[in-house]
Formats: structure tokens, sequence, C-alpha cells
């Protein structure tokens, strides 16, 4: 890593440096955007905790009733939405899909429009919980200026994935969970430095269990199941190494939880804007996953899609096809029918693990919130860890590779000289 580094610093890696640095001030420009808060507007989300996780991807900026509020979350929202949609639903867009590039082009431009609708959905929603008591032209420009916001926070983020490095979507979400750590551990410290000895060491014990959910992050983020393939009229040793089809164990991410969390906050929401006393009573009674029966139906839910969502990034049958047009196979597997209930039975076997891995990190945060006595902002969020980890891991690699790729364009024109 320390390598790395210096070879970033490295005069001959100039452009590289640049984009470095171009991505970390267009993050500032996105942290400033989330401390401006929309004029006219005293935010009251103090019973809206179900919104926790979009909160924390936005940096803080829902709980502030920011401009920037909305963050990058209906963007998430409507590119889950697509790809369902390009599952054989929707004929249209299922052809696009199979186009290549430029079908990929004409989907995101679709996922963008279809963002910025829900961002204006979302905004109105929620207008009613940050303004109260106002007028239809209050919630009406205080969601276009949510809208906005979500439009500018896109372009910021195209921009970090054009001219910077990484991608910009995820490096903005990791950018908004990571500038609220440090006040979460000021807060930490200052609660618990009061308690005198007991306190300092509920510190220390709170800072090792955040460090441990890093680690096994990092482990199950790093963790793959590996299927060996074979081609026709080529052996290993002609390759020069085995190939394999890598299949990581939590390969649908952090979008479970999102997708999750957003289904079981629209009965919160539609309290919020009705008013209805006894809708509100069975919403916080039943459907809130602080409580028993809304935690369940949350486990479910993220367990659910993230079963179907990794088979729909990773179709069994479509990997059987191309492996057998491509002459390869597995070995001791015959192609066909057969290559694809392998590779069913597979899928099915780690996604166990990693959902239970990633169900555990999302209701880690809910447990802690009840057996302890802390200030609602200092919470284990292992959602927003595992979005932190898996952005920097990729980032890393990325940096790394083009690292990697100078080197060797470099070495080739030496020896060409």
């Amino acid at each position: 890593m320390f390598a790395t580094i210096k070879q970033i610093f490295n005069p001959k890696n100039r452009d590289l440096l640049k984009r470095i640095l171009f991505t970390l001030a267009a993050l500032f420009v996105f942290k400033i955007g989330t401390a401006i808060i929309v004029p006219g507007v005293n935010a009251n989300t103090s019973g809206m905790k179900f919104l926790e996780i979009m909160d924390a991807m936005s940096g803080g900026a829902f709980a502030n009733a920011s401009i920037f509020a909305l963050g990058v979350s209906p963007y998430i929202t409507a590119s889950i939405v697509i790809q369902l949609l390009c599952a054989d639903i929707v004929p249209y867009l299922s052809e696009l899909k199979k186009q290549g590039g430029v079908g990929r082009k004409k989907l995101d431009q679709i996922t963008r429009i279809v963002g910025i609708g829900l961002a204006f959905l979302q905004g109105y929603l929620y207008s009613y919980a940050y303004i109260g008591n106002g007028n239809a032209m209050d919630y009406m420009l205080y969601s276009l200026i949510l809208t906005a916001g979500t439009a500018l926070v896109m372009w910021i983020a195209d921009q970090i994935t054009a001219k910077g490095i990484g991608n910009g979507m995820s490096l903005i979400i990791m950018a908004g969970i990571i500038s609220v750590l440090p006040n979460m551990f000021k807060n930490l410290w200052v609660e618990l430095f009061a308690k005198g000895f007991l306190g300092i060491a509920i510190f220390v014990a709170f800072v090792l269990v955040f460090i441990g959910i890093i680690v096994g992050v990092i482990y199950v983020e790093s963790a793959e199941r590996r299927i060996p393939i074979q081609y026709a009229n080529k052996s290993t040793s002609t390759l020069g190494k085995q190939s394999y089809i890598p299949f990581k164990l939590n390969s649908a991410g952090v979008i479970p939880v999102i997708f999750a969390s957003a289904l079981m906050s629209i009965p919160q929401i539609l309290a919020s804007v009705f008013k209805k006393e006894g809708f509100t009573l069975f919403a916080q009674k039943y459907l809130s996953y602080t409580n028993g029966t809304g935690l369940i139906l949350y486990v479910i839910l993220i367990l659910t899609f993230a079963y179907l969502y990794t088979f729909m990034q990773l179709k069994p049958s479509e990997m059987s096809e191309n492996l057998n047009k491509n002459g390869g196979y597995i070995p001791g597997i015959r192609p066909g029918k057969d290559t694809t209930e392998y590779v069913k039975t597979v899928l099915k076997r780690i996604t166990i693990v990693g959902s239970v891995f990633l169900t555990t990190l999302a209701i880690l945060p809910i447990v802690f919130d009840k057996v302890s006595n802390l200030t609602t902002s200092i919470t284990l969020s292992g959602t927003g860890l595992l979005i932190v980890v898996g952005v920097a891991l990729e980032t890393y690699k990325q940096i790394e590779s083009q690292l990697v790729s100078r080197t060797y364009t470099k070495g080739r024109k030496g020896r060409r000289r």
C-alpha cells in the first residue's frame, strides 16, 4: 500500500495525481452542499429514524434539511427499478440491455430521467415532514429545490467518473458516510468521558468493535468462490495459469438493504403526509423495523432481495451459454443444463452466507440502539461500513491497475527503443 502511495506522488504519474486531486475537490464541493440549508425550512426529523440509512448516505444532509438531502438515493432506486424491469418484464428495456454499449447508454439516460422524477416525488412527500403546516406552493418549492440538488449531485458524480478516479456515485455515498464519523466519535467521547474510567473502557470497547466490523467486512468483501474453467484445445500450461469464474460471497452488495429500507419507509412517509392517527399508530407499531414485527419483515425483505438481486446480476443460464459459445466448460460438469444447475447451486450456497452477513450488518445499529443508552447520533452502522469498505477497495484496485498499466506501457516503450 505504501509503495502504491509513493508511486502516485511520482512525477511520472502526475496525470493520475491530478485525477485524485480532482476527485477530492469534487467531494469537498459535495460536502459544502450538504451544509447549505434550504431557506425557510426548520428540519424536524426526530420521528423519522426509519430514514437513518438515507441520512448516513447523504452525510447528514437529510437530517439538516440540506439542498443535497436526497443525495443520489433517487438514482440508486431508479437503477434498481430499471434493472428489475430489464429482466424480461419490459421488452423494450430488455432489448436495450442486449445491445451492448449503445443500449447501456440509453438505459443510463432512462435511469437518470426516472431518478429525477423519483427525486421530485420523494422531495414532495418529505416536504410534509420538513415544513409541517405549509401551503401547496411551499411543498412544491421545497421539492423543486431537492430535485435540483439531486441533479447537481448526479452531475458532480459524473464529473468524478469522467475526470477523476473511481465511480462517482459510489464515492459520493462513501464520502457522505465518512464525513459523519469524526463527529460521532467526538460525541461518543464527550458522553462517555463524563462517566469516568467505566466510560473510557466503554469507549475503547466501542472502538475495538468498530474495527472488528471493518475487518469482518474486508474479509467478506474479499472472499470469493472460484469455479475453475477449462477451454477446448487449451491446457492449463498453455494458458500459463488456471482460468476461473469468481463469485463474491456477497454479490448483491448493499443494494438489498437500500431497497428493503425504501419499502419499509413508505408506510411511515404516508403516515407523516396524511396524518391519520389510526394508520400512524399501525405503521409505528407493526411496520417500523425498530419493533418486533417490523424487524422480522425487514430481515425477510433483505434476504429476499439478496437472492433476487444476485440471480438478476449473475444469470446462470447466460453464463452457461457464454461458456459454451467460447468453447469453455467446468471440469467434470457437462455443458448446457448441467452447467446451469451447477452454477445455480454454487450461487445459492454462497448467497446464504452472504445474505446472513448482510442482514447482520443491517440490524446491528437497531440492536445497538436497543441495548445502549447513548444518543441517537452514535451508532454502529454496519451497512455504512460495508459501503465504505467496498468502495474503498474498488477505488484502490482501480488506482493500482492504472499504475500497473502505466509501468507496463513504459516498459514496452523502453524495450522498443
